[in-house]
């Protein structure tokens, strides 16, 4: 009865899965088989494999690994030292706040600050450096991408450092570990798990950004995301179109694969 009960139960779920992931998907593989004119050919296959859709399958690998190892970088101690605090859960709520707010409304805030008569310039200027061009560049977009997935980073670091037992920590002191040392060796280890869930939630959206690289990054910066979008909206090369997000999809698939091995215990 238990059996048949649980069964049951997994049937909306099923629906669900088969509707918004598995038909799209499928939908997606089909028109990558097609090209402009409608007729079934394998050159859009072909022609991802030339230099141009190459580079930017390259520059879109480049971009998400430096997005996310600057948001690594930044939320790794910030969330540190939300556990440290007194009322870590009223700041780590702050924290999550600006995630909830729409990303469109997030940009057109960057283009205001990093404009030529910005917040950014403004304070550029009163120190003595003038008016830079901080809009339309690569650092504009790197900051704020890596700003927009901060949260998303640090909570999953923030849930394995705070489940962390600290008398493994209390045990390295005792030993003559320096902090260093308890760092590599015992609470980075125990809470890669944590890493490797907010580099996988950051890693993977960053590889298929569009809408920044437009409004902050002047499309100075091409992804495989800004090329999906110019094929179905722009060209209507939809079957161009699909076969790139059919090798992004795989994509995903072997990052997810490759960060969601478990290594458990100390090193």
């Amino acid at each position: 009865m238990k059996s048949k009960s649980r069964n049951f139960y997994l049937i909306p779920y099923v629906i669900w899965i088969a509707l918004f992931v598995i038909t799209p998907i499928l939908l997606i593989l089909y028109y990558s088989f097609f090209d402009i004119d409608g007729q079934f050919t394998f050159e859009n296959y072909k022609k991802f494999f030339t230099p141009v859709y190459l580079k930017m399958t390259f520059s879109s690998f480049w971009y998400a690994f430096l997005i996310t190892m600057f948001t690594l970088l930044v939320a790794y101690p910030v969330a540190f030292l939300l556990t440290k605090s007194k009322h870590k859960q009223l700041l780590l709520l702050l924290i999550i706040l600006p995630s909830w707010i729409n990303l469109l409304l997030k940009a057109y805030a960057f283009i205001g600050i990093f404009g030529t008569y910005g917040a950014a310039n403004s304070f550029l200027e009163v120190i003595g450096i003038g008016t830079k061009q901080i809009l339309f560049t690569d650092f504009s977009f790197i900051f704020v991408s890596v700003y927009i997935f901060l949260p998303f980073m640090i909570l999953p670091i923030f849930n394995a450092l705070d489940e962390l037992n600290p008398s493994l920590v209390d045990a390295s002191n005792d030993l003559g570990a320096s902090k260093w040392t308890t760092f590599k060796r015992v609470i980075f280890p125990l809470t890669i798990d944590g890493v490797k869930s907010g580099c996988q939630i950051v890693f993977i959206p960053a590889l298929s950004l569009f809408m920044l690289t437009r409004l902050i990054a002047g499309n100075r910066v091409i992804t495989l995301g800004t090329a999906i979008e110019q094929h179905f909206l722009v060209t209507q090369d939809w079957g161009m179109g699909a076969t790139i997000a059919v090798f992004l999809i795989i994509a995903m698939v072997l990052i997810m694969i490759l960060t969601g091995k478990r290594k458990r215990g100390i090193l």
